[in-house]
């Protein structure tokens, strides 16, 4: 039994607890164990039965005995990102790695990625590089070794996080963690100094989102740049397909609420009252509900008419996505959603569907209020916005493309200050 409780796996799980839920969890664990009794689950990234840097040692101690141990790194051979990151979570790959790969590309700078814990390939991955960027990271010894090596090297380290991990204070005032086992908050502040440590040895530091640099500035005296999450050519593609294969409308008007990760009914909160009057109203109305979401947690009255639908893949919440009419976005005001991201933004526009969006975190700034999609500061805006984009069909229409086009040309990768920052352009280039 032993095997099944490695660190490496015990790691997995809480991830997986936090963002999936008890029951998907133990389901996942369930189906690991019996592959592995079966020996039919092969992994890259087993418990290795010496330290995690004994696959660098021997090299280290030869060349630290033949003089040779501190190398300077090859601009003159031009730049190579080496990308080590926590991969687990599907979104926070797409959006801070994938994206990442795909934006240096296109600029000319090959952009290669690996997991933390697959420590060979990463390691090898940093000797082609002139320039080492971790993404989610938190001190632990595949972490620790891997800086080292690449210190040796004389890489400049850049270290991206999309989420307060590192702030005490965040979780503190994080509303979404009631609704979760107190006990998960506790291990979450007590991992926060792990991640302000890995943070604060980098020599840059990059985030997605102006309220996250602010936040993180409070952590370290290490220069805070921001990289936003933007539409990638394959949201974009993937968008545009889905819209063309879209049925006619029918005589029903849907709005969708998409739940990522566990506690978001804290969210919906805010704004149940107003979305059980309006969908109650007429029968013709109907709430989506995508992901993880508890359904008490739904107004009773509003349970007929409403349709609860499990993450699956991607491409298929997008589909789900593009039934609606609205995408509803509310946000509790705390330290830690004032970081947050607008990525669900861009997931609505990339299928043509309108945002409500509270004025919290990044949210407002990818919405052009009234001509893209709605910013709701008060509990009678969401009420409003609702009906009047259901009285009023084709302005909806007008804004459904509106936000479609908008995502296009000013939310795509392109190298602009309010998508990357210049000083993270010249860190590479430079």
């Amino acid at each position: 039994m032993r095997r099944f409780f490695r660190w490496a796996l015990i790691k997995r799980f809480l991830l997986s607890l936090r963002d999936d839920g008890v029951r998907v969890s133990l389901r996942k664990a369930r189906n690991y164990i019996s592959l592995q009794r079966q020996d039919g689950l092969a992994s890259v990234l087993s418990e290795p039965d010496e330290p995690v840097n004994g696959y660098l040692h021997g090299v280290w101690a030869d060349m630290a005995r033949g003089g040779g141990f501190h190398v300077a790194r090859r601009l003159s051979e031009g730049r190579r990102i080496a990308l080590i990151g926590d991969l687990n979570l599907p979104q926070c790959r797409k959006y801070r790695v994938e994206q990442m790969a795909e934006f240096w590309a296109s600029q000319g700078v090959p952009c290669d990625f690996a997991h933390y814990e697959d420590v060979p390939r990463a390691a090898q991955l940093l000797q082609n590089a002139t320039h080492l960027c971790e993404y989610r990271l938190k001190v632990c010894p595949e972490t620790t070794t891997l800086r080292y090596e690449a210190r040796r090297m004389g890489l400049p380290v850049l270290y991206d996080i999309d989420d307060p991990l590192f702030s005490v204070s965040a979780y503190g005032t994080y509303q979404n963690m009631k609704m979760l086992d107190p006990w998960l908050e506790t291990h979450f502040m007590s991992e926060a100094p792990k991640y302000a440590g890995l943070m604060n040895a980098a020599d840059m530091i990059s985030v997605s989102t102006p309220g996250l640099v602010e936040h993180a500035g409070l952590y370290t005296r290490r220069p805070v740049v921001l990289r936003r999450n933007f539409a990638d050519r394959d949201t974009l593609e993937t968008g545009a397909a889905i819209m063309a294969a879209r049925p006619d409308p029918d005589a029903l008007f849907r709005v969708v609420f998409a739940s990522g990760s566990q506690g978001h009914e804290a969210d919906f909160e805010l704004i149940a009252d107003e979305v059980e009057a309006f969908v109650m109203a007429d029968p013709r109305r109907r709430l989506i509900v995508l992901g993880h979401f508890r359904a008490d947690a739904l107004p009773s009255g509003l349970k007929k008419q409403t349709e609860v639908v499990k993450f699956t893949t991607y491409d298929a919440y997008l589909s789900h996505v593009a039934q609606a009419d609205v995408a509803l976005m509310p946000l509790q005001d705390d330290l830690f959603n004032r970081c947050k991201s607008a990525v669900r933004v861009i997931d609505a526009a990339s299928v043509g569907v309108v945002s409500i969006v509270s004025d919290v975190g990044d949210l407002p700034n990818l919405v052009k209020d009234g001509e893209t999609g709605i910013v709701a500061r008060s509990p009678e805006d969401w009420s409003r916005a609702l009906n009047m984009l259901a009285a009023n069909p084709d302005q909806t229409s007008t804004m459904k493309q509106a936000a479609r086009q908008w995502l296009e040309t000013h939310w795509a990768g392109q190298a602009e200050p309010h998508v990357i920052a210049p000083e993270l352009l010249e860190w590479v280039r430079g």
